[in-house]
């Protein structure tokens, strides 16, 4: 048996395991190795209900009686006794009903470790997990390694599988360069990952986790940093700076660029100069001006005889995004056209020769930029909006368009935080738009219990008589009867038909077609509806300075950084704007969203997002299960500040990265999933 073997190959690997561990993805021997535990239940300490003291505890009793109750919307209370010859003991579980099946009706041994707390007037275990005592090895009372329950496969299943691999753990080949693991005085892969699946001691995991979080990091900087070496050697357009053309069109504006905003354009007006391309990443809050900083750009391109292609997501924000260019740009004589799927026949094709012959300077548009038809005389600046929204090949066949590689500015609304723009944009120069215009009045955000839903109901009112116009923004399409979150087809539904049944309400969700959304969300800016009731596709979309009022419904169940970008949908005119956070439950609010109460700062909530949450809700769920990150957190900048010297010296030292397959693989994975060019 080795490392390529398949899962059925493995002594005591039935056809039904077997299956399990192919339908979680694990194939083969060095797959289910690398498949390593989300955490460890320290079962070294375990005492008798009668020893238990406050704090961190584990016994192992039996469950004498369980029982699941609803207490309120959105709370379900599962409680159970335990015991065993010492005596009894109280367990609490939150929104667990799953409980009750695996412990009800058994006279089998648990181990059950939790926190010993007085909750409720009394004491009592809260949240314990719990592990049937006979599916645990025989020496049971140590570190017990939880590994991801995917598919339904059980942590005592992978645990009784890897007993039988633990020899082949021992001689894993080494991944990291040898000189790297001695310079960071790292313990091997193969202890590492030993370590993990049968540790003895908390430091020891401690030190497995450092070493495999290190190496996950590596690879991923080493790319970035090789990424940025290759973009270092590729010929750009010289795109000389003009300073009459940029002092003109700033003269211009009906209002004062923010300091951010000359830095970000000074940036880039000195990439333009480079013979290399430029590949910058603009990153600014919600409303803080990352389009008229790409107009000054494009202005100063079209006066070299360039033009500039800007890709937007969506054909609502293509068309926002052109209206903002056409009305900077024209009094220049800079030609704008729009190239979206609603252009079609005469209209599309005169389009395409005016884009072919030059006659249009600056193009915007969706993925219909990319297509075979659209062919540019001249590019030399492309702009991609919301730029983690496009695959790589999407950005890579806009940037082909031209014969020298134009100059990228990739923009996003989504503050990043400093140890993400370090990692997976690495290979990129960022521009940060941290100031938001002077007219601009802070949102007031507030959190809202249920039971005082009817009070911001005559705030919104009140805001409608006044002129103004309201988004409800709720989490679902359709009604789940397992589930007490709003759908948004309901909610729209219940404030037809009674608190705002004298009021114009429209309709928004993503299962609409483009041509549909695109119509409601016109019909809204417009004035046509009082009140919109949206999923998140009003996220990113077109500006409304009228929408002054926010209710998200359930905010609970949303994220720091997607709760900032959807509170920035208000906020964009000249009156006062108020974002409501509705809970789903009376409890106490998280931390997180007594954060985003009390600031209107990003930046500062990404990095709280950051570690509260970790990278997905940044860069992406699905980008980010694709950087394959198991044990490192992207919240770690001390980790990441060593691993990004590392990479850098072990370029600047000349090493073959050849030699080392594995990790030469892994570098190469990651430098096609994040680079621009």
């Amino acid at each position: 048996m080795n490392l390529s073997t398949s899962v059925e190959q493995i002594k005591g690997v039935g056809p039904k395991t077997a299956d399990q561990l192919r339908a979680a993805g694990l194939l083969t021997v060095a797959q289910l190795i690398m498949f390593l535990p989300r955490r460890h239940e320290d079962f070294t300490g375990v005492v008798s209900i009668a020893d238990i003291q406050p704090g961190k505890a584990t016994i192992k009793a039996r469950c004498e009686k369980i029982s699941t109750r609803t207490v309120r919307r959105g709370l379900r209370l599962t409680t159970a006794v335990l015991t065993d010859e010492s005596g009894k003991l109280n367990a609490v579980w939150f929104n667990q009903p799953y409980r009750t099946q695996q412990l009800g009706g058994s006279n089998d041994e648990f181990y059950f470790s939790g926190e010993f707390e007085y909750n409720y007037g009394r004491y009592q275990l809260t949240n314990p997990s719990a592990e049937l005592a006979r599916d645990l090895p025989v020496q049971a009372e140590r570190l017990m390694p939880v590994y991801r329950s995917i598919h339904g496969l059980k942590s005592q299943v992978v645990r009784k599988v890897l007993e039988t691999l633990r020899p082949l753990m021992g001689v894993l080949p080494e991944t990291l360069p040898p000189s790297v693991v001695a310079a960071e005085n790292l313990i091997t892969r193969a202890d590492a990952v030993g370590s993990m699946h049968f540790p003895e001691t908390m430091e020891q995991v401690a030190r497995a986790r450092e070493r495999l979080a290190f190496e996950e990091l590596f690879e991923l900087l080493l790319a970035s940093q090789l990424n940025k070496l290759e973009n270092s050697k590729l010929e750009g357009w010289h795109i000389p700076f003009q300073q009459p053309v940029v002092k003109q069109f700033v003269e211009q504006l009906p209002f004062t660029l923010t300091g951010a905003q000359r830095r970000a354009a000074w940036d880039i007006l000195q990439d333009f100069e480079r013979a290399v391309p430029m590949n910058r990443l603009l990153q600014g809050d919600v409303g803080s001006g990352k389009t008229v900083v790409a107009g000054l750009a494009a202005r100063q391109a079209a006066d070299a005889g360039f033009q500039t292609a800007l890709m937007a997501p969506t054909e609502i924000l293509a068309n926002q995004h052109a209206e903002t260019l056409q009305t900077l740009l024209a009094p220049f004589g800079v030609r704008v056209g729009l190239l979206v799927g609603s252009v079609k026949g005469k209209a599309r094709a005169t389009l395409y020769e005016q884009i072919a012959n030059g006659e249009v300077d600056v193009v915007v548009g969706t993925h219909a930029l990319i297509q075979d038809k659209v062919s540019f005389k001249r590019l030399g600046f492309v702009v991609i909006d919301e730029q983690h929204r496009f695959g790589v090949d999407q950005r890579q066949r806009l940037l082909a368009k031209s014969e020298h590689l134009p100059h990228l500015l990739a923009m996003t609304a989504t503050p990043i935080p400093r140890s993400l723009a370090l990692t997976v944009y690495g290979e990129l120069d960022v521009s940060v738009l941290n100031e938001l215009p002077a007219n601009r009045m802070p949102i007031k955000t507030k959190l809202v219990s249920p039971i005082s839903a009817k009070t911001i109901y005559g705030h919104i009112d009140q805001e409608i008589s006044a002129g103004r116009q309201v988004y409800v923004v709720c989490s679902l399409i359709n009604d789940n009867p397992d589930n007490e979150i709003k759908s948004v087809q309901a909610e729209h539904k219940r404030l037809k038909n009674s608190v705002f049944g004298h009021r114009s309400i429209g309709l928004l969700h993503g299962k609409m077609k483009p041509s549909e959304k695109d119509q409601v969300m016109q019909d809204f800016k417009s004035g046509k509806y009082d009140i919109l009731v949206s999923t998140t596709v009003v996220e990113v979309g077109v500006d409304v300075p009228n929408a002054t009022v926010m209710i998200i419904e359930n905010a609970d169940q949303f994220g720091l950084s997607q709760l900032h970008q959807l509170r920035g949908r208000v906020g964009r005119g000249k009156h006062q704007s108020y974002c409501y956070l509705m809970l789903s439950t009376t409890n106490k609010p998280s931390r997180r969203l007594e954060e985003i109460e009390k600031s209107t700062d990003g930046f500062y909530l990404a990095e709280v997002d950051m570690e509260l949450r970790g990278p997905g809700e940044i860069y992406g769920k699905a980008q980010h299960g694709a950087l394959n990150l198991q044990i490192a957190t992207l919240a770690d900048t001390k980790l990441i500040a060593r691993a990004q010297q590392a990479a850098k010296t072990f370029i600047e030292s000349g090493h073959d990265l050849v030699q080392y397959k594995e990790l030469n693989d892994q570098v190469q994975y990651y430098q096609r999933l994040t680079t621009l060019n």
